[in-house]
């Protein structure tokens, strides 16, 4: 097991993300080894559940969800692409795109695992609803964004739904976004911007599963009293709280393992999350505040939290019991 608090290997050079052009590496899993046994450790309870349907809008909190190979179904289903550059718009580029945080987003109904997605209904800044099959809705968004958009799918050929119709000319390619790294001490990059791609047909920056405890949440408040360390500045899947006695950047611990969650969901820790701008922009009543990003980079190398690949998917639910599978030399055979 790693010291706690420190930062796993990862295979991107930039910040845990692939730079463009780089492919994305294909995880495989380890041949079992006989003299290696894997024992289950418990590691807290699921506090908080979150899916976020249009990438870099306010998402919804869930009492459960359904999870696929592709994370929660239905999460980051949705995305705006700038007609001007072909790029997903995302919060990552506060100075082109600084008013996501004021949309937000939920479905209509649950989605169901192999039916088409349901509507997306979109709250605007000043309250006004409409949802995915709206016909005026690109050009709505277009005019509170005040760039020209268009609401697409990540993957319109593997799950329609009622942006199917849209067309897609980036379908062979990934998906590429903009980020703005602050100047700042501890980034990989000062005060300029740099694309990066996204998984093939998603619109995740690098993984399918974020998972957040709230022990980190704890320790950053104890590093930096002044700062709002709250769970939707970091905008998690899965929030998990950890035995009384665990402290500090707990799920730094986890990376390499593998997560048990409820009866069924097993999810492979494949590496931190680095955090960027977006957790220190302001939503609703929490405020903008660059302290938020600082604390985790001299603290915690960046990282707040952890990503996830969906090993076995299930039901995820509020108050199921976490293992972590550790593995132990198995006993001698006399």
């Amino acid at each position: 097991m790693r010291p706690r608090g420190s930062r796993a290997r990862w295979p991107c050079p930039v910040n845990g993300r692939r730079p463009v052009g780089v492919p994305r590496q294909v995880q495989t899993e380890a041949p079992p080894n006989p003299e290696v046994v894997m024992e289950k450790q418990p590691a807290g309870s699921v506090v908080g559940i979150w899916r976020y349907p249009v990438k870099s809008m306010m998402g919804e909190e869930l009492n459960a969800s359904e999870v696929t190979e592709r994370g929660l179904l239905g999460d980051r289903a949705y995305g705006l692409m700038d007609r001007s550059t072909g790029k997903v718009a995302s919060a990552k580029n506060p100075r082109k795109w600084p008013r996501l945080f004021d949309f937000r987003a939920a479905y209509v109904e649950a989605p169901r695992r192999g039916a088409q997605l349901p509507e997306v209904r979109i709250t605007l800044p000043d309250g006004a609803v409409l949802t995915s099959g709206h016909a005026d809705l690109d050009q709505t968004l277009s005019r509170e964004l005040q760039r020209e958009v268009t609401l697409e799918e990540a993957d319109p050929g593997r799950q329609p739904g009622p942006r199917s119709r849209v067309p897609t000319p980036r379908a062979s390619e990934p998906a590429r976004a903009e980020e703005y790294w602050p100047d700042m001490e501890g980034l990989d990059y000062r005060d300029t911007v740099t694309d990066f791609d996204m998984p093939e047909h998603t619109f995740f920056d690098l993984a399918v599963v974020h998972v957040l405890t709230t022990a980190t949440l704890d320790r950053l408040r104890e590093l930096y009293p002044q700062g709002r360390f709250e769970v939707r500045r970091f905008r998690p899947n899965i929030v998990v709280r950890p035995p009384d006695d665990a402290i500090g950047f707990v799920e730094n611990d986890w990376i390499g393992s593998t997560v048990s969650i409820g009866d069924g969901v097993r999810l492979s820790v494949t590496g931190p999350c680095p955090r960027c701008v977006m957790t220190t922009l302001p939503q609703g009543d929490l405020p903008k505040d660059s302290g938020i990003l600082r604390t985790a980079a001299r603290h915690n190398q960046t990282n707040v939290g952890v990503y996830a690949a969906v090993v076995r998917g299930g039901e995820v639910r509020r108050g199921a019991a976490v293992m972590v599978e550790e593995p132990v030399a198995a006993p001698l055979q006399v």
